[in-house]
């Protein structure tokens, strides 16, 4: 039988009309605490910090990507959690990121894991950067978003993987176990 995880509440905080300079000056304050991740977005400060249940979905799917990349011979650099900036703008680092092309530098895919209400506006920041798909994971569901002509639309399907079941990877996703999760997802992709 296959459980599902049980929802917990990461800290998140918001501030508004915040410049570069201050958000420069928190952050160098905040270096020393690990769990607290900031985000900068014209003038809009996003502090959060990632609980257990974040980072193991976080970690499991970038696991379940990366072995897809395998199976299907897809050439992939993951950069992780760098810090993508565009000064004095935009600063913040996706929970995956990817890129398929030879240079790691630019970003083809982005991936963040919410455990709270997510707006289109998240979006302004990857539009910022020009990063052609986003991934959200939220309460279970993965939502995809395509920039065409400087805008988001969310599709059904990814431009990097039109064949990845998102179905079954969101199931594997709300595995209890994660041995589990990764035994269905290789079975699927054998």
């Amino acid at each position: 039988m296959t459980q599902t995880l049980a929802k917990t509440e990461n800290q998140y905080l918001t501030i508004q009309a915040v410049t570069w300079e201050q958000f420069k000056i928190l952050q160098f304050t905040f270096a020393e605490i690990g769990v607290v991740r900031m985000t900068y977005c014209e003038g809009i400060l996003e502090i959060m910090s990632t609980g257990l249940l974040h980072e193991m979905i976080s970690t499991l799917l970038g696991y379940l990507l990366a072995r897809y990349f395998l199976v299907k011979c897809i050439s992939f650099t993951s950069t992780g959690t760098y810090s993508q900036v565009i000064e004095p703008k935009v600063e913040f680092q996706s929970d995956l990121s990817f890129s398929f092309s030879r240079n790691p530098e630019m970003t083809d895919l982005c991936v963040d894991i919410f455990f709270t209400r997510v707006g289109v506006k998240k979006l302004r920041k990857y539009q910022l950067k020009n990063i052609p798909e986003v991934w959200f994971w939220q309460e279970g569901k993965i939502s995809i978003y395509r920039l065409k002509n400087g805008e988001y639309e969310q599709v059904d399907r990814s431009g990097w993987l039109p064949e990845l079941d998102l179905g079954h990877l969101e199931q594997c996703l709300l595995m209890e176990s994660q041995l589990d999760a990764m035994l269905a997802f290789e079975e699927r992709y054998r």
